[in-house]
């Protein structure tokens, strides 16, 4: 940085892709501060350094920074940008601010510029000073790229191309430039490894009036997918070609692209005299509404994952009655509740990294156990369980929590409280096009009205055999209800509220749902179309943690209705043990 008169360098937990889950090429902000949550960004001066992240990580961070010279800076929620601000206050004028461009979102960046141009303090781009000084940097993964097929593949990939190129015209561009890595598999029905848990792969994506290009490293894409893609309109370029293919486009049309989804790198690469046009990625909403054989894909996923899931508990709740075993840990519970996935079939691999927090670890909300760092499961608590996996016909993201020995009067309030809040959304009908954002405090108001909340969004949006997070609707406070987080039919979200109490438990119950229109409400009614949700996840939610005096008799009706088509759906796929648990597990209360 002295070296090249630069006063503060940033490093925000991203890739040229924006991804949520990083190659380790790109997981710089992690192997300088060693902080390793998902979500943060680092900041380094001569005199400071500091990693800001959400309350999601606060004590996962204060234990990973203890000791170190890095400070934690807590900021409200995963979307702040308070390091901005904090850039803004405390650089000089004449000083210079340096963070990689083809890793800083495009609408960071312009955040970023319009602050410290107001403090005439520089801003460069043109430099990754994490090559000068990470001498065993992790290469760029090279798994092979493959082809998902039908009957998984619903829709060709030539109808898709259709459809995109309609409404890149519609838009008013001629050609789109897509970054984001589940946009372009979706789009070219591919799949890859390239990112852990999601079945992704590098690339960027040019796409014209005529053919479309993907810009991939060599070797990726093996040469009789190559030959199909050819014939179908689809060439291949080299992946570190992309910014001179950009800087090369002719003036004569728009491009489009979604500066949420973009580097700023990306969108300086365009040449001064191309127009641009500034909107969402259409794929984004078009991957987001699941079509009916998906869903009927994804239905039957469904009832492979609950299966896996009861197999596991049954085992779990033989092992901690078993006194001749070794006492488990949580480093166990994701060794079998994988194995217990993989034997199902179509299993491709986690959909993220599971998190099985024991009493106080359970509320770390994004709570990671380690061979070198983990608890002992005995004695009297809480465990929280929050998994999912890949499969090719959907990806599937549940948390569960159950009681180990004796647990509280305390822990049965937060757990029904909990689970309140989870059917008072879960039974909700909306109208068609309600912003997702809006749907949130459904879910927190049983909660509020204990005076307790939680720290983290109701629901996020879950892919097809794509990444377990994607938009663009999300049930959070900290999104804003924006015209395209407007909820449709065909959508799965998470919704899993929480109760979390630091040093004792933490408590969250998820399942799935999917958006689907209410009967007759389509039929030019007074009030327009309204959607529900229908739960797509299938394993028993414990009522040995309930505190039923808290539940009203609708509350108790949908819980045994709920449990009802778990046991149905569920013991075609199950014998012995495992039966018998899903029967005790789903009696009716």
């Amino acid at each position: 940085m002295r070296q090249q008169g630069i006063d503060a360098f940033m490093v925000p937990s991203a890739d040229p892709h924006l991804s949520e889950y990083l190659p380790q090429h790109w997981q710089g902000r992690e192997w300088l501060s060693g902080f390793t949550g998902s979500v943060g960004t680092f900041i380094i001066t001569a005199g400071f350094a500091g990693v800001w992240t959400d309350g999601r990580y606060w004590t996962q961070a204060e234990t990973e920074l203890a000791g170190s010279t890095v400070q934690l800076m807590k900021i409200a929620s995963g979307a702040s940008v308070q390091y901005v601000d904090w850039l803004a206050e405390h650089m000089q004028p004449g000083q210079t601010v340096a963070v990689d461009g083809a890793v800083l979102g495009l609408a960071v960046a312009r955040l970023l510029e319009q602050a410290l141009s107001a403090k005439n303090v520089a801003l460069r781009t043109d430099r990754d000073l994490l090559d000068q000084i990470w001498q065993d940097r992790p290469s760029l993964p090279a798994a092979e790229v493959y082809e998902l097929l039908p009957p998984y593949a619903t829709r060709p990939r030539a109808d898709k191309l259709a459809a995109l190129r309609a409404a890149i015209s519609q838009l008013g561009a001629r050609r789109h430039v897509i970054s984001t890595l589940d946009d372009i598999a979706w789009l070219f029905n591919l799949r890859g490894a390239d990112v852990n848990y999601n079945p992704v792969f590098l690339a960027h994506a040019l796409i014209d009036p005529v053919r479309a290009t993907l810009f991939v490293a060599d070797g990726k894409v093996p040469p009789a997918l190559q030959a199909v893609l050819k014939e179908q309109g689809v060439d291949l370029a080299p992946y570190r070609g992309f910014g001179a293919a950009l800087a090369a486009l002719p003036a004569d049309g728009a491009v489009l692209l979604d500066p949420r989804r973009v580097t700023y790198g990306t969108r300086q690469a365009l040449p001064a005299g191309v127009k641009v046009v500034e909107s969402v990625n259409p794929t984004t909403l078009a991957k987001s509404r699941k079509d009916e054989a998906e869903a009927a894909h994804v239905r039957a996923t469904m009832e492979q994952d609950g299966a896996a899931l009861c197999e596991f508990f049954c085992w779990l709740e033989q092992a901690l009655a078993d006194p001749q075993r070794a006492p488990l840990t949580e480093v166990a519970i994701n060794t079998h509740i994988t194995a217990a996935r993989a034997r199902r079939p179509h299993f491709v691999s986690p959909s993220f990294g599971t998190i099985a927090g024991f009493r106080s670890n359970g509320a770390i909300m994004h709570y990671r156990a380690s061979e070198a760092s983990h608890a002992v499961i005995e004695g009297d608590g809480l465990l929280l369980i929050d998994s999912g996996g890949q499969y090719l016909g959907g990806t599937t993201d549940i948390t569960r929590v159950v009681p180990v020995g004796t647990i509280t009067a305390e822990h049965k309030r937060d757990f029904t409280l909990v689970l309140k809040g989870m059917i008072a959304l879960s039974a909700t009908r909306f109208p068609k096009g309600t912003r997702s954002p809006m749907l949130d405090a459904i879910a927190r108001a049983p909660i509020w009205a204990a005076g307790i909340d939680f720290g983290h969004g109701t629901g996020h949006g879950v892919g097809f055999f794509l990444n377990v997070h994607e938009g663009p609707q999300s049930i959070s406070p900290s999104a804003m209800p924006e015209p395209h987080t407007a909820m449709e039919a065909g959508m799965i979200t998470s919704i899993e509220p929480g109760i979390y109490r630091p040093g004792r438990w933490g408590i969250r119950i998820e399942n799935l749902v999917l958006n689907q229109p209410v009967e007759g409400s389509a039929s030019g009614g007074e009030f327009g179309e309204f959607l529900r949700f229908e739960t797509l996840t299938l394993c028993p939610i414990d009522t040995r943690c309930l505190d039923l005096a808290l539940l009203r008799e609708d509350e108790r009706a949908w819980l045994n209705d709920y449990h009802a088509t778990v046991r149905q759906r569920l013991a075609p796929h199950l014998a012995g043990d495992a039966l018998a648990w899903l029967h005790t597990r789903t009696e009716a209360v």
